[in-house]
């Protein structure tokens, strides 16, 4: 009998199955680590993207990157969902955890090409991060949440290698001093709810213009002309409720007979509207907040009393304890638009910090530099542990893991080597980016790092030498560097274990047709 072809799929769907399958999603997940790998360190460069309408972005933020390419490939898109975990979860770190996970996928098609089992590297990659792991909780360096100096040096840390050249000191003190303002103690932990951290941004002036106000900046101008520009002391209500006559639900009809009836009324109302107003100044308030309507004679009222108005749940609760406090209250001309700023509000609960720049591209820009600041800040804050940075935490890990993967034995170890060069890739990248010969660095680097004494040896780049990061003041947080592990690892061990790849036509899986490479065109059929 002659054999008969059967269509099982949708005419127009690719199929790749085993070593194949697994080629071709290391590939796509390599090119995109490679994309990102020219960002890291201070020396990094920026990407510009250009999107469908003309919109520009410049960075160099892994995260921002992943976030604007329209990424098709699918296991190119598991490098994106690292990036974005790594920025929900600690903030920083996005680009060292996608290039490691380009690095264990390289490490790991070297030993496929050597026919190890892929669950055997699976195995041995996991082992080696459990094992790093342990190796950072022991040098770790602790750290109390009051050290402000240290606490600096770990926004400056972060912010080096940010587009803001120049205004580093400056955003490093916005970020600690934010931080610290809404950190707080429960159960002997301590919190910080970057939360409560509003930011916000006009172009306009010098990034070194930008601020810190410990109370609150309404995008908002004062609601009447006459009202005053600027309150120093005094109350602030806030109040969710309308300042103005109410009207019924339901629909009704008042007769009126005689003139004298309708100016009645009328006195009636405005009596009613000053009432309101009186219960306001009543209570001492200098500044109301609504985000209800306000009458025009109630605003004009409240401004003869020297009140200015731009969340309580009805006028009846109305009383001095209600009232917030603050230094000042100021309208402020920003850039083309006026706003409310509220200053030196007593014990903050919430703080803001204003950015400033001389273009819409650089404030965006320090928006992202200054997030990831104040998330390093934040989590050095709520763990108390830090490392250098300058790739000497991964030089360590390095040196360790090859000595441990000789303990391990059988096919595993092979694994726990390539995890372990793996690392140097941070190393090098920062080097290269540098303009240092990476392999001058790397052998300097093994050689310092095989005795203890040189444990936070790192590239040095201003000199294009090794150095002691901890003296060089060069430190980061230690949760940054275990998320970067955990993230790249669970990536890599998904897409190692995906051995049959089945696309539908047009979703762009495989090659840059959509078709997985040597894959013919047309219907899949199986004999």
């Amino acid at each position: 009998m002659s054999e008969m072809r059967v269509l099982i799929l949708k005419e127009g769907t690719s199929r790749s199955r085993g070593r194949e399958a697994q080629r071709s999603n290391i590939m796509a997940a390599k090119v995109l680590a490679e994309t990102v790998r020219s960002t890291i360190g201070p020396k990094g460069m920026d990407k510009m993207l250009v999107a469908g309408m003309g919109d520009i972005v410049i960075t160099n933020d892994g995260a921002t990157i992943m976030k604007e390419m329209d990424v098709q490939n699918p296991a190119a898109k598991m490098l994106v969902e690292v990036a974005k975990t790594q920025d929900s979860e600690v903030g920083d770190g996005t680009t060292t955890a996608v290039v490691l996970a380009g690095e264990l996928l390289a490490g790991a098609e070297a030993l496929l090409d050597k026919d190890i089992h892929p669950n055997v590297i699976i195995d041995g990659y996991r082992d080696a991060a459990e094992k790093a792991q342990e190796i950072l909780d022991k040098i770790a360096v602790n750290i109390k949440p009051d050290d402000q100096e240290r606490l600096r040096q770990i926004a400056i840390t972060s912010l080096n290698t940010k587009g803001i050249f120049g205004s580093q000191t400056r955003f490093a003190d916005l970020a600690v001093d934010a931080v610290r303002q809404v950190m707080e103690k429960r159960e002997g932990k301590v919190t910080a709810d970057i939360d409560l951290i509003k930011v916000m941004k006009k172009h306009g002036q010098s990034l070194d213009e930008s601020e810190l106000v410990n109370g609150i900046i309404i995008d908002k101008e004062v609601a009447q002309a006459d009202m005053p520009k600027r309150v120093t002391g005094g109350g602030i209500l806030l109040l969710n409720a309308k300042l103005e006559s109410q009207k019924t639900e339901t629909s009704a009809k008042i007769n009126i007979d005689r003139p004298e009836d309708m100016f009645n009324f009328l006195d009636e109302e405005e009596k009613l509207l000053e009432k309101m107003a009186e219960d306001v100044a009543k209570t001492g308030a200098k500044v109301l907040f609504t985000e209800k309507n306000v009458d025009d004679q109630i605003l004009s009222i409240l401004a003869k009393k020297g009140i200015r108005g731009s969340v309580i749940g009805t006028l009846k609760d109305l009383s001095k304890e209600a009232l917030g406090q603050a230094k000042l209250v100021e309208e402020v001309k920003v850039g083309e638009d006026k706003l409310v700023f509220v200053r030196d509000c007593k014990n903050p609960k919430a703080v803001t910090i204003m950015i400033r720049g001389g273009s819409e591209h650089v404030v965006d820009e320090a928006e992202r530099s200054l997030h990831d600041a104040i998330c390093v800040v934040r989590n050095a804050v709520e763990d108390g542990k830090i490392l250098a940075g300058g790739g000497a935490p991964e030089a360590e890990l390095s040196k360790r893991l090859k000595d441990y993967a000789v303990k391990v034995g059988g096919r595993e170890q092979l694994a726990v080597r390539a995890f372990a060069e793996a690392f140097e890739a941070i190393p090098v990248a920062i080097a290269q980016n540098a303009g240092i010969d990476p392999i001058d660095i790397m052998v300097e680097l093994r050689a310092k790092h095989n005795n203890l004494q040189n444990l936070w040896y790192g590239v040095n780049v201003p000199t294009g030498k090794t150095a002691d990061m901890w003296k060089l003041k060069v430190v980061e947080p230690l949760r940054v560097k275990k998320q970067v592990i955990k993230s790249a690892v669970e990536a890599v061990t998904m897409l190692l274990r995906v051995d049959d790849v089945i696309a539908s036509k047009g979703t762009g899986a495989g090659g840059p047709s959509g078709m997985p490479p040597g894959m013919p065109p047309g219907g899949m059929g199986m004999d």
